[in-house]
This record gives C-alpha cells, sequence and structure tokens, in this order.
C-alpha cells in the first residue's frame, strides 16, 4: 500500500514575536512586498488587532481574517488568534510580562499548528528574553523554547548568509559554561547535524570546518589543550565515518577561509565566535535556523528593537531573508 503524504493547509506560519517590538511591524512590510498568492501560502500567528495596527503603521493594503474564515483569493491573510489578555499593560518599545507571555504563546501555537500539520515551517520574529523571564518562560530563548515544547533533547543554532555560514557547539550561555559544554560528542553531533541539514539544501558533499577553541588553537598546549585533547579527536572520528571535515582550525583565520569559499560550514566553539563574523559580513541578510528539532523553523537574526519600535522605521529586510529560506525549507521537506 502507498503511503498518503498530507499537504498542509499553510507553507509557513509566522509567529509575531514580542507586540511591544518590532516584529509585528516587520512581518507587516514584508507581507506587503508579496503577491496575494505568497499571502496566501502562510499563516500569521498572534493578535489580529496588533497586526491591523502594523498594517496601517507601513501602509499595507490588505486585512486580516481568522483562521477558520480565511479563503485563498479574498484578499486577507489568515491569523490563527492569539489574545493579547493584558494589551493595556504592553507600552510600546517597552520590556513587560505580558509582551513576553503573548510571544511565548504565539510560538507554542506555531508549534501545535506544524505539529498536527497546518502548516510546514515556522518564521518567529524577535522576543525579548527579561520579558519572557518576566513571564514565567524561563528559556534561553527561541531555540530553546522549541525544544523544550517539541521533546527534543537538543538543539542547534545555524546562522545562514550567502558568503558564511556558522553552527554552534553552544549558544546562549556564558563563555566559562561555553568552554566547559566543549565535549568530543557535542562537536560530532554538531558536524553531523550540519552536514545533514546542507545536504537536504543541496549541497551533495558539504566541505565543513571546525574552528578552535583557543588562541591559536592552543598553540600547542600553551593557550590550553581543548582543542589537541578534546577538538581533534572529534574531528579525527568524523573523519573516519566519511565526512568532509577539516580542523580544528584556529578561528582567527577559518572565517576569512569560508568567505573565500574553501567550506560551506565553519562549526563555531560558542555563541559570539560564531556571531560577530557572521553579522559583520551579512547583519541583514543572515537567517536563524533551528537544527536538531522535529519540526522546521527560520528566524530574524536581530532583536526586538525597542528603541524604534511602532515609529514606522523598521527594515524587514531580514524577515524577507528568513521567510525566504523557510520557503526553501518547506520546498525540501516536501520533496
Amino acid at each position: 500500500m502507498s503511503k498518503i503524504t498530507l499537504v498542509p493547509d499553510y507553507e509557513l506560519v509566522i509567529t509575531m514575536g514580542d507586540p511591544a517590538g518590532i516584529g509585528p511591524e516587520i512581518i507587516c512590510r514584508a507581507l506587503g512586498d508579496m503577491t496575494e498568492r505568497e499571502r496566501d501560502s502562510l499563516l500569521l500567528v498572534g493578535d489580529a488587532a496588533i497586526y491591523r495596527r502594523a498594517a496601517a503603521l507601513v501602509g499595507a493594503a490588505f486585512d486580516f481574517a481568522p483562521l477558520e474564515e480565511a479563503r485563498p483569493g479574498d484578499g486577507r491573510v489568515a491569523v490563527a488568534e492569539v489574545d493579547a489578555l493584558e494589551a493595556q499593560s504592553m507600552p510600546d518599545g517597552c520590556i513587560s510580562a505580558a509582551g513576553g507571555d503573548l510571544a511565548f504563546r504565539c510560538v507554542r501555537r506555531a508549534v501545535e499548528l506544524v505539529q498536527s500539520g497546518r502548516a510546514q515551517v515556522i518564521v518567529t520574529a524577535p522576543l525579548n528574553k527579561a520579558a519572557l523571564h518576566a513571564a514565567g518562560h524561563h528559556y534561553d530563548g527561541h531555540t530553546g523554547m522549541l525544544a523544550a515544547l517539541t521533546g527534543a533533547p537538543s538543539s542547534f543554532m545555524l546562522l545562514a548568509s550567502e558568503r558564511l555560514s556558522t553552527l554552534h557547539v553552544s549558544t546562549h550561555v556564558s563563555l566559562r559554561e561555553a568552554i566547559e559544554r566543549v565535549s568530543e560528542a557535542r562537536i560530532a553531533a554538531t558536524v553531523e547535524v550540519g552536514h545533514e541539514h546542507l545536504v537536504k539544501m543541496g549541497i551533495s558533499q558539504p566541505r565543513i570546518a571546525v574552528a578552535g577553541l583557543n588562541p591559536h588553537c592552543g598553540e600547542g598546549g600553551i593557550f590550553g589543550d581543548e582543542d589537541e585533547r578534546i577538538i581533534a579527536p572529534a574531528v579525527r572520528q568524523l573523519q573516519q565515518h566519511g565526512f568532509d571535515v577539516i580542523g580544528p582550525i584556529s578561528a582567527d583565520s577559518v572565517f576569512y577561509r569560508a568567505t573565500r569559499g574553501e567550506f560551506d560550514l565553519v562549526v563555531a566553539q560558542y555563541h559570539d565566535q560564531g556571531h560577530i563574523p557572521v553579522k559583520l559580513i551579512a547583519f541583514d541578510t543572515t537567517v536563524n535556523v533551528s537544527l536538531g528539532l522535529p519540526i522546521l523553523r527560520t528566524s530574524v537574526d536581530h532583536g526586538t528593537a525597542f528603541d524604534i519600535a511602532w515609529q514606522g522605521r523598521a527594515d524587514a529586510t531580514n524577515m524577507t531573508a528568513a521567510i525566504a529560506y523557510a520557503r526553501r525549507l518547506a520546498t525540501g521537506s516536501r520533496s
């Protein structure tokens, strides 16, 4: 008997992010540059009243309809409603528990929609970690939250751009803890999930470099022994299993070599090691992609920008890039 594949109602589901930030605005700007058919392929999660306010702010010529009423071609964008229960407690451009809670509930609803087969890929607008914690949701950000909501044992943060992509052994932890998290098992898992993702994205034989942890990869143990004791053995083991991977390579050269086309992916040992070079090269177009989860998710790679929120000044370039990458993931998941 042939397997029946159910086609989701929507290609993408987009979360609002913190309503006091630029999330609603950049979503509406990005949608305003789409055709009606492209808008019909996605579903928003959040409070429709907030989306209407954002659409008016950016001059978007479309309305919104509840998920149950939306029909393709009627000129309205579908919204899975998550009500702003305490709208008066979410002042523009300010951290609030109410804003953090709404952002969390939007992500939770998006996960439910994907897991139930209503949508394929989640795209997240930025949330604020302080607001999230104030609401009692103690996650390190979207990646950890999504891992908890989906029951995934671990997750990985990929920053993808045209010239440089980095995947991180650890992300939102202190530098001291990041060093402690460098292990052969975690490095191997990071390379393996990165390799799998790149193959799905059309790179048949991904070339992966693993960055060193210490200056000059420890300089023979003078500046630390983690590179020789942990990273090098992990890389050798991966090579024996057929992965095209080399390292450790000193962080002061590996990213430059990747931008020259030598590698498809650099595995960074901690947050800033990977984030700084990517954001320096492609701040506006880098996409945050969660790997290792049972769902697909992309995100903008910037924060809530409370200082310019609800002033009509936010640039949607990064949201547009996150949506475009998500569409590529959706296409790959159907093939």
